[in-house]
């Protein structure tokens, strides 16, 4: 099977007769997990499990995790899983081992992580490793204040950097437009009722270490909101707490649409939304125009874009939100 490198050409492994033969240990795979846990993923499902094999670190889809109605394509456990991978290697780079990283989407294992040579990491990583058990999805309303130029160049350049694009929408027309084809998807998916029991059974009210807590959840959906909210919980809306009128919408896309294409997204998508927890930004994650196709295409070429969209943000400033559950890492070590 052949493996495909996902390194930019700065990361390039040196010539194999003078590279040092390196192995990664149990420590090394610990600390990645630890790290790949906190990855976002629908409904908090965390469809993952991390493996030391052969002095590399694998990271593998767990099929038992992936979500039967909502992602029977696959999607969003590559796109989770890609998440995950890029976690990892941040873990590694801050222990001073960055690694060498191989796709495989036609595998169990979605990624091969081999040592690469051994550095000291640079401040970038550290700030986004330091973030990563901050970062987590705010459902709740956001403040209304704009979210400045050079912090939306940041985020650009975060995708731009692990292979992927980020479309800021600018304008009442753009959001307006996005709106009406999210909440068109969010029709389709509501009154589908296989989907809506799923979702109901990864909402949770007790304390297990998956799905998405009621408290997690934003205010219950109302006539009024522009963008579509799941609904996760009963919370009621505090007088005066509507969601914001003109959020910052992005939109993360790749150039095509294979699985490999939707790992790297993954990867593409904590970048960016670790780089908006270290410029002090909230996040929530909207998907229902990716999973319905017919809006999707839709959402493609509304942006006049010839790739693929794998995921809609809303991004702004707001009170910190209540980080999903997750599982010990021990039950995501694989033998």
């Amino acid at each position: 099977m052949t493996e495909v490198p996902t390194m930019t050409p700065t990361e390039q492994a040196p010539v194999a007769q003078h590279a040092p033969t390196l192995l990664y240990g149990e420590g090394d795979l610990r600390s990645a997990a630890i790290a790949g846990i906190r990855a976002p993923s629908m409904h908090n499902s965390q469809p993952w499990r991390f493996r030391l094999r052969d002095g590399a670190i694998e990271i593998l889809a767990d099929p038992d995790r992936q979500l039967a109605v909502a992602d029977r394509s696959g999607w969003a456990i590559r796109v989770a899983c890609g998440a995950a991978t890029y976690n990892a290697r941040l873990a590694l780079a801050v222990r001073g081992r960055p690694a060498e990283v191989h796709l495989r989407p036609t595998s169990e294992v979605i990624a091969r992580l081999t040592p690469g040579r051994e550095r000291p990491p640079t401040y970038a990583e550290e700030a986004l490793y330091a973030v990563i058990p901050r970062r987590h999805s705010n459902r709740s309303p956001f403040w209304p204040e704009p979210v400045p130029a050079e912090l939306r160049m940041r985020l650009v350049q975060a995708a731009l950097s692990e292979h992927a694009w980020l479309d800021l929408l600018v304008g009442v027309v753009a959001l307006t437009g996005f709106a009406e084809i999210a909440g068109s998807a969010d029709r389709v998916l509501r009154r589908d009722n296989e989907y809506q029991s799923e979702l109901t059974g990864w909402t949770r009210t007790d304390d297990r270490a998956d799905g998405v807590p009621a408290r997690a959840g934003g205010p219950r959906p109302e006539p009024q909101d522009l963008l579509p909210q799941r609904d996760f919980g009963d919370r009621s809306r505090a007088p005066g707490r509507d969601y914001e009128p003109e959020p910052l919408v992005g939109i993360l896309g790749v150039p095509t649409d294979r699985p490999i294409d939707q790992i790297t997204a993954g990867q593409a998508l904590q970048k960016l939304l670790l780089t908006a927890t270290d410029s002090g930004l909230a996040a929530s994650l909207i998907s229902q125009p990716i999973e319905v196709p017919a809006a999707r295409d839709q959402l493609r070429r509304s942006l006049n874009r010839t790739g693929f969209p794998q995921m809609a943000l809303r991004l702004g400033y707001g009170m910190p939100g209540h980080p999903s559950p997750r599982r010990d890492v021990t039950e995501v070590l694989a033998p």
